[in-house]
């Protein structure tokens, strides 16, 4: 018996057995994972926690219970029953595949989709950690506006807008690949981003220290562009790794695109010394930072959208929640779904 048990502790799907009295005489560990609520024996009730004050059978909502109608169809039926339900899980409602047979004088209750939907809410969960990495869209001496669209549930975009010492600080990151090891590997650049490092090159260098402790392979990567804004002195301090390089439009005398030429954090040059370049800015400026998803976003053509494109947005631009948002419309109108993450950053100077 003891090794069945290990054996059904150890399979994927959710496994719950029920007497004649529809009491509980055994869960393995995925079923016990999938409702927290129950230790393995007692009622349906400790299961899918009801909330009815009677014991289970016996009270006013027990008539529209849906795990338990489930096994009572089973016994009318001779043992056999299936039935998608929507359950209340370890985190909210879930729709589950549950089925029910026979087993001796026992009935055992199934759920196929088990571990899909265990999966599923990992994800949702991800998704929710992640959305709480992302800036805030307010607070700061600069107004900014970001535009955050990832092509699959987890992005492998970072973008992120802070104080330091009294300037805005701006940081967007873009790590290789796509997905859940994308979304782990910008939680790394979220963690070790030295938010107390002034200079935007010695941040990276900083971050590229810690990412050679990962000893990932050379398939492994990030593209950041950092910044530091001070308006006071009328001046961007920037630098990139890899990254599209900032764009500054001014008002007077058009779009400035800035130069860089420099690896991302990778292990492909462990030691490579990164520099902090200035330009200067003045009020009505619009800063941008925006990774490669939004230039290389391709029609259904094939005709990928372009720096051109996003400056020509840019142009049109009055501040910067303007410009983010023209350049949603336009993306969607070019593009209509996307295959990389979409993120663009634009500070009011």
């Amino acid at each position: 018996m003891n090794l069945y048990k290990e054996i059904l502790n150890n399979i994927p799907a959710a496994v719950i057995v029920v007497d004649e009295n529809l009491r509980v005489r055994y869960s393995n560990r995925a079923f016990r994972t999938f409702f927290p609520s129950s230790s393995g024996r007692g009622s349906l009730k400790d299961v899918i926690r009801c909330g009815e004050a009677a014991p289970c059978g016996k009270g006013e909502a027990c008539a529209f219970c849906p795990l338990r109608n489930l096994f009572l169809d089973a016994e009318k039926n001779g043992g056999l029953a299936f039935r998608r339900l929507m359950l209340r899980t370890g985190e909210g409602t879930t729709p589950l595949s549950f089925k029910v047979q026979p087993l001796g004088g026992l009935y055992l209750g199934v759920v196929d989709n088990a571990y899909e939907a265990e999966i599923a809410r990992e994800m949702h969960s991800a998704q929710d950690i992640q959305q709480r990495l992302l800036p805030e869209g307010k607070g700061g001496n600069v107004p900014y506006s970001f535009l955050f669209l990832p092509c699959r549930e987890i992005g492998g975009d970072l973008p992120d807008v802070y104080e330091a010492e009294g300037e805005t600080m701006g940081l967007l990151a873009d790590v290789s690949g796509k997905g859940i090891s994308a979304g782990m590997l910008s939680a790394f650049v979220k963690a070790g981003w030295d938010r107390g490092e002034r200079s935007p090159a010695k941040a990276i260098m900083g971050l590229n220290a810690k990412f050679q402790e990962l000893n990932l392979d050379e398939r492994s990567y990030v593209t950041v562009a950092a910044v530091r804004i001070e308006r006071e002195r009328g001046r961007i301090i920037y630098s990139a790794a890899g990254h599209n390089a900032p764009i500054l439009m001014k008002r007077r005398e058009g779009i400035v695109e800035a130069e860089m030429n420099a690896p991302p954090v990778s292990t492909w040059i462990p030691d490579f010394c990164y520099h902090d370049s200035e330009m200067p800015c003045e009020k009505g400026d619009i800063l941008v930072l925006l990774t490669d998803g939004v230039t290389e976003s391709k029609s259904d053509a094939g005709e990928q959208f372009s720096l051109e494109r996003v400056e020509e947005v840019l142009a049109r631009a009055e501040n910067a929640a303007h410009f983010i948002e023209e350049l949603k419309k336009a993306l969607t109108a070019f593009c209509g779904t996307f295959d990389d993450d979409i993120t663009a950053m634009a500070f009011d100077l």
